[in-house]
């Protein structure tokens, strides 16, 4: 063995060959904060982002059945048609915005997936996206990952975590290129309403923008109706929406997403899937046929089940002097817990060793969460009840 294979062995050397954007981006705030829950007894977890539902009983016997039928092979690249139809059925029944299914809509491997090729697809060299902080953990990376420029937009409980007209232009620049969307939005819950969007709507078409809508959670809209922005007038020609099947319908293993779009840039999204992902999982594809056709009543029952979590989560911590926004979707609360004194890491790290309660620190989401904490209410009633009861105990 030589010096320099010697060398190659080094961890250090290993280390500073790799790329650097990938080198200098930071773990992801929630896996590293969970990764010391996951290893407590009897913890109770208000963190993670995922339906606490089984998946609908149709969706399961149907993937059963599929297996049972020999459905274990690729599909096309851009997944089954069947599949492709129901979306758009789906989407034009639901929000009435028509999307042809063997151009328009291809299905990704969840919609972290469809994030990533929507973005890729469209960013040159520095290309700037505009996107309100705080956010979901992803959008900051997937954007430098692309060669793109982060261009995060403050947002506050002031104005319900949500952009406006006023505070986009603020962030303009001369590169920015793509508005990026998430609503309702993880970590607050906060969504547009009609007369919002159409404000943001206009801001798009006034500076040319191309815009990225990630609306994951829009069958989880519980103050008013979700409205697609690619239903506004000359919005449907510069949008990739994207949505899926994780949230809605309980299906967060089955990872099925979709983004619907322009022709050509679903094409150009679909020529990256084809070399990086080939196609969505098989058996995926035909459980999400199912929720669709057979578990909208399941969809139903689990938003009215959040429904009254939402409000039983909202009561507590105000009741408790932790000012609580009350969230228009999602499955999130982002209570302020500036008056314990406390940074949201402190507050989060001692509410899980002396109360043995888990929460998210809102740095987890940028630097704009400092002050306040996600709570997921994806959990039963009494585990919220418990939860609230040691939280308030350890407030005072």
């Amino acid at each position: 063995m030589n010096e320099k294979t010697a060398n190659i062995k080094n961890q250090k050397d290993i280390s500073l060959r790799l790329n650097h954007k990938v080198r200098e981006l930071k773990p992801s705030g929630i896996r590293e904060f969970f990764d010391v829950v996951a290893h407590r007894k009897d913890c109770i977890s208000l963190g993670v982002g995922e339906p606490d539902f089984v998946s609908p009983q149709a969706v399961i016997e149907s993937g059963i059945e599929a297996l049972r039928e020999g459905y274990t092979h690729y599909t096309g690249n851009q997944g089954l048609l069947s599949l492709r139809k129901e979306i758009s059925r789906y989407l034009q029944k639901e929000y009435n915005v028509y999307y042809d299914p063997n151009e328009e809509i291809i299905v990704t491997v969840g919609v972290s997936q469809a994030v990533d090729l929507a973005l890729r697809s469209v960013i040159n060299q520095s290309d700037g996206v505009l996107f309100a902080k705080p956010s979901y953990v992803s959008y900051d990376p997937m954007i430098l990952l692309s060669g793109g420029e982060p261009q995060p937009v403050s947002t506050s409980a002031q104005d319900n975590f949500l952009m406006n007209a006023k505070s986009l232009e603020k962030q303009m620049k001369e590169n920015t290129k793509i508005l990026f969307l998430n609503y309702p939005a993880n970590p607050t819950g906060a969504s547009f309403n009609h007369k919002q969007l159409q404000e943001i709507s206009d801001f798009a078409i006034e500076n040319d923008l191309l815009v990225i809508s990630d609306e994951i959670y829009a069958e989880l809209s519980y103050e008013f109706q979700h409205i697609p922005i690619s239903a506004f007038n000359g919005m449907k020609e510069r949008t990739v929406l994207l949505g899926g099947f994780s949230k809605g319908f309980a299906m967060t293993g089955w990872r099925i997403g979709y983004a619907c779009g322009p022709t050509e840039w679903i094409k150009a999204m679909l020529k990256i899937h084809q070399y990086s992902m080939l196609c969505a999982p098989t058996l995926g594809q035909i459980a999400a046929e199912a929720a669709l056709k057979n578990g909208i009543e399941d969809r139903d029952n689990m938003k009215e089940a959040y429904i009254k979590r939402r409000d039983l989560i909202v009561k507590g911590f105000n009741s408790m002097g932790l000012s609580c926004n009350m969230p228009a979707g999602a499955f999130y609360v982002f209570p302020n817990i500036e008056k314990t004194n406390l940074t949201s890491m402190e507050f989060a790290k001692t509410l899980l060793d002396k109360k043995n309660v888990a929460v998210v620190p809102g740095t987890a989401f940028g630097q704009e969460g400092e002050g306040f904490i996600r709570c997921s209410y994806a959990t039963s009633l009494k585990e919220i009840e418990i939860a609230l009861e040691k939280i308030s105990e350890f407030v005072k």
